[in-house]
């Protein structure tokens, strides 16, 4: 759709503090560009995020897609520090491997609901060939008083 989707204003520091002390921050996922249509965040492929054949570990991708999925779904909450989201469906389809460097998300709405969210994630290699494609369904709950 044409209409903005992320407002300009937000944060990358505050995107990049809310998983610090999380698998996100472990792996070192970090957000690097908001657009008002979607946001890209990247990961490096290394002992963290390899199998033991030395390739991009599935896994390590369906955690980044469903980061960048779950952080889009806060970003556009009603609520954003009240609300919670939760990650209830994700697939993914591995493309190709990758056995350096670093992997890009981008995140894209299919749908934004009152109470679910559909995600399109994309992941590319340094190359901008596309690794893994994932969709990703939230749904917001939203904080009872």
């Amino acid at each position: 759709s044409k209409e903005m989707v992320f407002s300009k204003s937000i944060d990358i520091n505050f995107l990049n503090e809310i998983g610090k002390n999380s698998m996100s921050g472990y792996l070192d996922i970090k957000f690097l560009e908001v657009h008002e249509n979607y946001l890209i965040a990247s990961m490096p492929v290394d002992h963290r995020t390899k199998q033991p054949m030395g390739l991009l570990h599935g896994g390590a991708s369906v955690v980044l897609a469903e980061t960048v999925g779950s952080v889009a779904s806060v970003c556009v909450c009603q609520n954003p520090l009240r609300d919670k989201v939760v990650g209830i469906e994700i697939n993914a389809n591995h493309l190709r491997s990758v056995k350096e460097g670093k992997v890009y998300a981008k995140v894209s709405p299919i749908k934004i609901g009152k109470s679910l969210h559909v995600w399109n994630i994309e992941i590319s290699n340094e190359s901008n060939e596309m690794i893994c494609i994932s969709r990703l369904t939230t749904m917001i709950i939203p904080k009872s008083d």
